[in-house]
């Protein structure tokens, strides 16, 4: 069993509610997402793992079991070509669960026309392995999910 854990403030909210198609039709994988307060905060390192990608509005963290865990912060925000985002690991670092990755501000990524929910998703997972925990606020290290 892997625990997820919340890799930023918020309100935790189901996948389906997250406003793209691709992560609201479970086509990355399953999980659950997190509305995060619209103030500068740190992404965190939702399982213990090495950073596979960086990017600054997303990353990949495979933990020891082989099993990769996505953040994405915000939706399309890749196109707000790293504005309001700093890299404060790097890829191929090792992480711990907790540990700050990535500084962000969700209210420049609204600012910028882009939604700054947060999904989390189990990469290659089947969606009978996740089981979300959380509901209603969340704060950075709490359970969001488990992976059995």
């Amino acid at each position: 069993m892997t625990s997820v854990l919340a890799p930023v403030d918020g309100a935790a909210i189901g996948l389906g509610a997250v406003p793209d198609p691709v992560f609201s039709a479970g086509m990355v994988g399953p999980g659950a997402a997190i509305d995060p307060p619209r103030e500068p905060g740190k992404a965190v390192a939702p399982i213990a793992g090495r950073i596979l990608k960086l990017h600054p509005h997303a990353y990949v963290i495979v933990g020891d079991d082989g099993r990769g865990v996505l953040v994405h912060l915000g939706i399309d925000t890749v196109q707000l070509k790293g504005e309001g985002f700093e890299l404060l690991a790097a890829e191929g670092d090792r992480v711990n669960a907790g540990q700050p990755v990535v500084a962000w501000d969700p209210a420049v990524v609204e600012a910028g026309g882009r939604s700054p929910v947060c999904p989390v998703v189990a990469l290659d997972a089947r969606a009978e392995a996740v089981t979300v925990i959380a509901e209603g606020p969340v704060h950075v290290g709490d359970e969001l999910f488990q992976w059995a």
